[in-house]
């Protein structure tokens, strides 16, 4: 194999390839890249077993072949080559890199052993816009949990409603919940995408201009694209039904600026304690909406926050960071909080955004 490429584009194939590779010291290969050359074109092959990535360059193809190198060291000489231009050439079982002043030379595997990324054929489902699908992503898989003890909840649920595509994700202490359009109404069942593969799907959303494909079979699901191609597992479940735990009805409303409730919570997160607690005091009849935090060892704070309040006398207590995660997903600039009484969970939603809906549970005392 010999080819010359420029180096910027070649660089952050092999870096977006080499995030999506395995770690495991007993099979070197799963750290390594597939690189083949053929008819002025490279791909760039990397997978976990879990999360199979494959992404096509142009280049310039002086001799076609393949050759499997660690992702890490050929990553990182690119990333300090400061030629425009790079030649990489098969010689002798290694894989030499040079430019017009450096030359290296990176030891190889065979290609023969790297694994194969599956490709699926069938179940094909619909097209979407990739920053669409990538905001219905992002704005709810923090919310997944983060170990595998019970894969659905560590995971991101994806279903469609009519002419919409929704995207939710819970760990049992807080939800998220995203609605995106369709352009038509489209069934694509139920998917739960793994929350540890999340980060490396959106990366590869947002380096996507216009429509992905999306197709799902045989537990797996990819996304498909001009040059470039993912997929990935899926789990095995089911997601719990969520609907039946969001309040129909609220006690307490109160509305607020993003900001200023934003404000409130870093100035009351300075003396929280471990459990990141932040107490919430509403008095409609006072209009006293006032957040609380008390640490024995460094002291407290009272904070009053300008709100617009109706209900009932509310006082609960939530951790910090659950609500403050949300923040990312809504874009409004004022906030709905709703409030359905001592031990109930709270509603976070944009004034002018219907999309996104947080639930949070409350603290014990």
């Amino acid at each position: 194999m010999k080819i010359e490429c420029i180096k910027e584009k070649l660089l952050h194939t092999v870096s977006s390839a080499e995030k999506v590779t395995g770690k495991n010291l007993t099979l070197p290969i799963l750290s390594s890249l597939l690189l083949v050359a053929k008819k002025n074109t490279l791909t760039v092959r990397a997978t976990n077993l879990d999360l199979g990535l494959e992404v096509t360059i142009p280049v310039k193809v002086i001799e076609e072949g393949s050759v499997v190198v660690p992702g890490n060291i050929l990553s990182g000489l690119l990333a300090n080559t400061q030629e425009e231009k790079v030649v990489l050439e098969t010689i002798d079982g290694g894989l030499a890199v040079s430019t017009k002043n450096t030359g290296s030379t990176i030891k190889t595997l065979p290609p023969e052993d790297f694994p194969l990324i599956p490709r699926i054929e069938t179940g094909f489902i619909f097209e979407l816009d990739a920053a669409t699908f990538s905001l219905g992503l992002s704005s709810v898989w923090y919310s997944a949990a983060v170990t595998s003890m019970k894969p659905e909840l560590a995971s991101v649920y994806l279903y469609s409603d009519k002419d919409e595509l929704i995207f939710v994700a819970t760990d049992s202490f807080r939800l998220a919940e995203k609605k995106v359009s369709m352009k038509k109404n489209t069934d694509i069942g139920t998917i739960l995408l793994p929350f540890k593969n999340i980060p490396e799907i959106i990366r590869f959303l947002d380096a996507t201009k216009g429509n992905v494909s999306l197709s799902v079979d045989g537990g797996q699901v990819s996304f498909s694209r001009d040059g470039g191609y993912l997929v990935s597992r899926v789990i095995e479940g089911t997601f719990p039904d969520y609907r039946q735990i969001v309040p129909k009805e609220s006690k307490t409303e109160a509305i607020v600026l993003k900001q200023d409730f934003l404000g409130a919570l870093k100035l009351a997160h300075v003396f929280s304690d471990s459990f990141n607690q932040v107490s919430v005091r509403i008095v409609p009849g006072e209009k006293l909406f006032e957040m609380t935090t008390k640490n024995a060892s460094l002291g407290e704070n009272h904070t009053n926050v300008e709100a617009a309040l109706k209900g009932e006398d509310m006082t609960l207590s939530f951790n910090y960071k659950y609500i403050i995660d949300c923040f990312q997903s809504i874009k409004s600039d004022s906030l709905t909080l709703s409030f359905q009484g001592p031990g109930k969970p709270m509603v976070i939603q944009g004034v002018s955004d219907k999309t996104f809906l947080y639930i949070v549970m409350p603290m014990n005392k």
